[in-house]
């Protein structure tokens, strides 16, 4: 008596040692066609079997090189996807300092007319600030860098290289990034 096992469909039913036979149309591409298995009534022989285990093996390792390329893609997706919100955070939080920045000069102002009610809440607005990445660029007698300082005025030096002589409106750097570059007179 041999062991029957139930068909998908149809209500045939295929004997339990028999290796079922791919449809005709079907082939990888990783390789060739897999050998079909042979019919019911011929004998099954290690040639076919080699066959059929070397075409299985070339198809599992076809579907594994997929995984890999696939799961290296979607390796370099999240990495990407996360620098892009990292970026996007960066940018709006940039943005919401920069729209600060008047705020910051209207209370200097203020404290240039003597106005010192204003000073609390400037040094809290300023350390708030500097915590989430928030410099100041306010350095007399520092080497003028173009990238950090927008000179307004220029007065002859000493003839060395030129220098911050007095900071007019201060400048801030938000996280390496200059936001407003400071108005100096330069010296030298």
């Amino acid at each position: 008596m041999s062991e029957t096992t139930d068909a998908p469909e149809g209500g045939a039913q295929a004997p339990a040692d028999e290796v079922p036979a791919p449809p005709a149309d079907w082939t990888t591409d990783a390789g060739p066609a897999p050998v079909p298995a042979p019919a019911a009534d011929q004998p099954l022989d290690v040639e076919t079997l080699v066959a059929t285990l070397e075409a299985v093996t070339s198809e599992r390792d076809s579907h594994l090189a997929d995984l890999q390329r696939v799961s290296a893609e979607f390796s370099n997706f999240r990495r990407q996807a996360t620098k892009r919100q990292t970026d996007t955070v960066e940018h709006a939080a940039a943005g919401l300092a920069g729209k600060l920045l008047p705020v910051l000069d209207a209370c200097d102002a203020a404290l240039l007319q003597g106005a010192s009610d204003v000073e609390p809440i400037r040094a809290a607005l300023l350390e708030t600030l500097a915590k989430e990445g928030l410099e100041s660029v306010t350095d007399a007698g520092e080497v003028f860098d173009p990238e950090r300082h927008e000179a307004v005025m220029h007065e002859e030096g000493g003839g060395g290289e030129p220098t911050v002589a007095e900071v007019m409106r201060t400048g801030y750097v938000w996280n390496g990034r200059v936001l407003r570059p400071a108005m100096v007179k330069v010296q030298g």
